[in-house]
């Protein structure tokens, strides 16, 4: 063990808990352990625990064994939990056992740590299982070891995330929002009143350190490998399900959000967040429905359709209204038990984008080279394109409708956690100015429950392939499309240059991130396009998708109408593309350039990539006459907001607890916008003080009046 770099080693450990703490810090960062589930005053209770027995050698001391073992990460990981299980959950030590043997058939395998029945020691109450950083199995092996030995409850962290399951039985696991304390039972967790108090408090994502997607990869394994259902179509009836059951709550939702604005003045952390919502008295708050409460199965698969039709009928045109809860009523209550510790409503739904990006990719929309644009990505173009109260908009590409949804929460200055009373009419008006179209019915389907949310009813997201326009009128006959669909094509139409004739349209405001990936070869598509001709006029042989939705969107657009569109990079400096530059800078003037950090779309594409800010030239008299020689502003984001493993990086104060913006969520480490003012400005702040300099029409002026 080699000692901190400012720690001689002749140091009395007994002297300085900062030293101490700076030790197991050290130690840990050896091994990649990052964001820790450990509290400050459970890390300084452990560094306690460390001894110099001799020259270069740091030692630990076992809160159970009561001996010394050298420092390592497992070993520092297993003290603090130990901690946690003495301190927190109040089990006392006679109890707890380490290195315990499980006998399984012939062998024995050693449980990193067990309770033990408090009553009778030869039966086991609880396993926990510890991995290394960054080890994600072991899951299988901690259930092997509850069926061994009949324990009910079993704990699965790896130091960075953490699971709890109760076992009901050898094949049905369920989750739990937390073990028991040693003056509970199991019931006494499931059969507790639940409201959105406690959902905020103990919300999985924030506590547990996993995301959406993780859990939905969980319930693969655990559920629907052997389920027969269709994973997209079970888990999106779920969401949707919860979802309703959180927007019930809304009443509840503002009272807490009235208390915490009122003690936190300034930006806090998420621990601090907790603690004052702890003190909420939530005796007349609503009793959440979206929960496992140990009922029968059958009863809780009866209780969740009746809160599944009251969604359909909440929130129109997602799901027929026969449509019901396929999975068998076990499968149901593991997934229940996983998603319902879930906080789905937030400031931007991000946490849904993460996992609606997994199941759709399973469709092969993923293959297809589009992946949803991080939502950060997304409020800096709304942020540095300014839309204005009734300006038509549209995304060509829309995925699950960000850019759309987040102009409305431009317009209207309510995000999705405002919902409190109904829109105000003219916001409703300017909320039917906005579309979205993707040619993934999945997509789509997302895409108009969040706008449907977002908009308080309302949604123009549309199912159409953007670039073969010719085929539209087509769909019309197609079964159950106009249906699926709605009103929104008719609107869309609408703003049509010309009457029966899909290729132009007068449109304010086109942002969009087009498939990455992908040719089209179709000839009868291709034909319609000038990027798609050679210097000869002959139709080149094929066409990477996304340099066909750029002069796609263009024609989108009307004389001074402006766009964000997200491209690969290759597009500005590859010598072969000379021709898109030219075909762009002859239609539009390029206002900006932003070029995006590499993670920005991991773990899906490591594709460098940037987004273009264009805005379609006019005549003279117009708001962007055409020019030759003009300014252009340059951005390169340093800091994406996620890590190389494509997980989100979120601000942490001096002490290492994540901090929150105004609505208590956490806040993202990147450097594309300024977040609520509790940031430093950024790459969109920047751009609007140039844009205001450059006298540019997007109004900013009046914004600040």
């Amino acid at each position: 063990m080699k000692f901190y770099k400012n720690t001689p080693p002749y140091i009395k450990l007994d002297d300085s808990i900062d030293v101490r703490t700076d030790i197991l810090q050290e130690c840990l960062k050896s091994s990649k352990w990052g964001k820790l589930l450990f509290e400050e005053d459970e890390i300084h209770s452990v560094s306690k625990l460390l001894v110099l027995e001799e020259l270069n050698k740091i030692y630990i001391t076992c809160q159970i064994r009561g001996r010394l073992l050298m420092l390592k990460p497992e070993e520092i990981i297993r003290q603090w939990y130990l901690n946690r299980l003495i301190y927190h959950y109040e089990y006392n030590k006679s109890r707890i056992k380490v290195e315990y043997p499980i006998q399984m058939g012939a062998s024995t395998k050693k449980a990193d740590i067990v309770i033990l029945n408090e009553k009778d020691h030869q039966a086991v109450d609880i396993i926990v299982e510890l991995k290394k950083p960054q080890n994600k199995d072991g899951r299988e092996q901690l259930k092997s070891y509850c069926n061994a030995s009949g324990a009910p409850v079993g704990i699965w962290t790896n130091g960075d995330k953490i699971t709890y399951y109760h076992r009901k039985e050898p094949n049905l696991y369920i989750n739990l929002t937390d073990i028991p304390k040693s003056s509970q039972s199991i019931a006494d967790l499931i059969q507790d009143k639940y409201t959105l108090k406690d959902l905020i408090v103990n919300d999985k994502v924030a506590n547990q350190k996993k995301s959406l997607r993780e859990i939905i990869i969980e319930l693969e394994d655990e559920v629907f490998a052997n389920s027969g259902e269709d994973v997209f179509e079970e888990i999106f009836k779920l969401i949707f399900i919860k979802l309703c059951d959180e927007d019930k709550s809304h009443r509840d939702k503002a009272v807490i959000d009235n208390f915490v604005k009122s003690h936190l003045t300034q930006t806090s952390d998420y621990e601090s967040l907790q603690n004052f919502v702890r003190t909420i008295d939530d005796s007349n708050f609503r009793i959440l429905d979206f929960r496992n409460r140990g009922e029968p199965t059958n009863q809780l698969k009866d209780r969740l359709q009746d809160l599944f039709n009251e969604a359909k009928e909440k929130w129109k045109g997602i799901f027929e209204n026969g449509d019901k809860l396929q999975l068998q009523p076990d499968h149901l209550a593991v997934c229940v038990s996983s998603l319902q510790d879930v906080k789905l409503f937030n400031s931007n739904l991000m946490v849904i984008d993460d996992a609606f990006e997994y199941l759709i990719s399973k469709n092969a929309k993923g293959v297809k080279g589009q992946f949803f644009t991080p939502r950060h990505v997304i409020d800096m173009c709304v942020k540095m394109l300014n839309p204005q109260h009734g300006e038509y908009m549209i995304d060509t590409a829309s995925g699950s409708s960000g850019f759309p949804v987040h102009t409305i929460f431009h317009l209207t200055g309510q995000l999705f956690t405002d919902r409190i009373v109904d829109m105000d009419p003219k916001y409703k008006r300017n909320i039917r100015k906005i579309f979205g179209i993707d040619f993934d019915k999945a997509a789509v389907r997302v895409a108009r429950t969040l706008n449907l949310i977002a908009g308080d009813g309302a949604s123009n997201v549309i199912e159409l392939n953007t670039l073969d326009y010719t085929r539209w009128e087509s769909r019309l006959a197609e079964r159950d499309w106009e249906k699926r669909n709605g009103s929104g094509y008719d609107e869309l139409i609408k703003l049509r240059l010309k009457k029966k004739d899909n290729r132009q349209f007068n449109f304010d405001i086109l942002m969009a991130n087009p498939p990455f990936a992908g040719e089209i070869k179709e000839g009868p598509i291709l034909s319609q396009y000038e990027l798609a001709r050679r210097p000869n006029s002959k139709t080149r042989d094929k066409v990477e998708r996304h340099i066909l939705f750029l002069e796609r969107n263009l024609d989108f657009l009307k004389p001074g109408g402006r766009m964000a569109i997200v491209l690969p990079e290759g597009i500005l400096n590859n010598p072969s593309q000379k021709y898109i530059r030219e075909y762009l800078f002859n239609h539009a003037r390029l206002l900006a350039v932003v070029s995006l950090h590499e993670n920005t779309f991991k773990p899906h594409t490591g594709t460098k990539t940037s987004v273009l800010f264009l805005q379609k030239w006019t005549d003279k008299n117009g708001v962007c006459p055409k020019a030759s020689d003009y300014e252009i502003f340059f951005a390169s984001s340093l800091k994406s907001g996620k890590d190389n493993s494509g997980d989100y990086v979120f601000v942490t104060n001096k002490k290492g607890r994540s901090e929150i913006d105004s609505h208590g969520h956490l806040m993202i480490d990147h450097d594309l916008h300024d977040q609520d003012g509790l940031t430093e400005p950024q790459i969109a702040e920047q751009f609007i003080n140039w844009a205001i300099k450059q006298k540019l029409s997007f109004r900013w002026e009046e914004n600040e009046k």
